[in-house]
């Protein structure tokens, strides 16, 4: 048996993709070896992750310094430093995206964060960092907004993969799914191709815990009849949502209506856990891959998720254990006063805001760089 526990997971059903970038990562050959040695199927990358790379490392200084000549502004020097190791990275990953006849080997790339609500802002920047990565296995990050469902619909439906982002709640969850299965529709109205569509619904994990833990935290400090169900909750409802969502996905997409489109060549909208780094010391640090593990599934891990898991891993399908337990822990959640929904726009609205800070220390970084010259 394959010793390595991030290798075992693909034959268990699950993708494992990686949530960081940076050029030397690539340039060093070391990509390739996660690629060859751990089983790396994919990569994402997000605002906060390409700051740490530009800003954290001396890796871009130079082309930083070439391009301030040349009068370009702070965005379009992020632009083009993030394009080439997106087209670099999806490169190395070309022979995954080939034998896997397309369903893995992408590498995904955000929208400008700040067209969180901008419907046709994202789908205009989506069309033109698609067109500028120029390359069959890279996924374009649309955030699960109210705004972004349309984006979504229209890009998929135009034939652009979208990594959907962002996504904390069962029912926006269905509104995705919704919006990717009416954009397959339309492109079979057309009599267009929808073999190479590919597209990810990336479900936020762990700030679900963060955020309702810190609720259950202030139910149990007061130590009324709620403490003890409060107690009972903590740690739980992250894994309960992800494990629900998957049901969903499992009924959703396969479905009569799917199947029409499945026959046509159409492909799942596959669930991608997203946020699976422990917040809490108090949690084991692959709580949100030991939990998560079933067929048809990506776990897009940061590069210390990735690590700890290499070393301690204990692969086995349990995304489907303890289901009414899970569906327990939502239905308790009102009897502590937590309304779910409520958390989950919260989390949404503070994720927009997480990804329009580092991208504007960015390019306040990148100016900074200009003006030193």
């Amino acid at each position: 048996m394959e010793s390595n526990p991030l290798k075992r997971l693909a034959a268990l059903g699950q993708s494992v993709w990686l949530d960081y970038i940076r050029r030397r990562l690539i340039q060093s050959g070391e990509l390739k070896r996660m690629i060859d040695g751990d089983g790396l199927r994919g990569m994402t990358s997000n605002p906060a992750i390409f700051e740490k790379a530009i800003a954290g490392s001396r890796d871009y200084d130079a082309d930083v310094r070439e391009m301030s000549r040349r009068q370009q502004d702070a965005f379009a020097i992020y632009e083009a430093l993030s394009v080439r190791d997106v087209q670099d990275a999806a490169d190395e990953f070309q022979t995954v995206y080939a034998a896997s006849d397309g369903r893995d080997g992408y590498v995904s790339l955000e929208v400008n964060p700040h067209l969180a609500h901008d419907t046709a802002g994202t789908v205009d920047e989506a069309r033109r960092l698609w067109a500028a990565v120029n390359r069959p296995n890279v996924m374009i990050k649309v955030p699960a907004t109210s705004e972004g469902l349309p984006a979504i619909r229209r890009l998929t439906g135009e034939g652009i993969n979208v990594n959907v982002t962002l996504l904390f709640g069962l029912p926006r969850y269905e509104e995705v799914v919704e919006a990717y299965c009416e954009g397959l529709e339309a492109r079979l109205a057309e009599g267009q191709p929808m073999d190479r569509v590919a597209s990810v619904a990336s479900f936020f994990v762990s700030r679900i815990d963060t955020l309702v833990d810190s609720l259950l935290e202030q139910r149990i400090g007061q130590d009324g009849p709620q403490a003890g169900i409060g107690q009972a909750l903590l740690g739980e409802v992250a894994v309960a949502s992800a494990k629900l969502a998957y049901q969903r996905y499992k009924e959703r997409f396969g479905s009569d209506r799917f199947r029409v489109l499945a026959r046509q060549g159409a492909r799942t909208q596959r669930l991608l856990w997203g946020s699976t780094s422990t917040k809490n010391p108090n949690y084991s640090d692959v709580k949100y891959v030991e939990a998560l593990i079933g067929p048809d599934t990506v776990n897009t891990m940061p590069r210390e998720t990735f690590d700890a898991y290499r070393d301690h891993g204990r692969p086995a399908v349990r995304l489907e254990d303890d289901l009414e337990h899970a569906r327990g822990v939502l239905r308790q959640l009102p009897e502590v006063g937590i309304d779910i929904d409520r958390v989950t726009q919260q989390l949404e609205d503070e994720g927009v805001e997480k990804f329009n800070q580092p991208f504007d220390r960015l390019l306040e970084g990148i100016r900074n760089a200009q003006h030193s010259e």
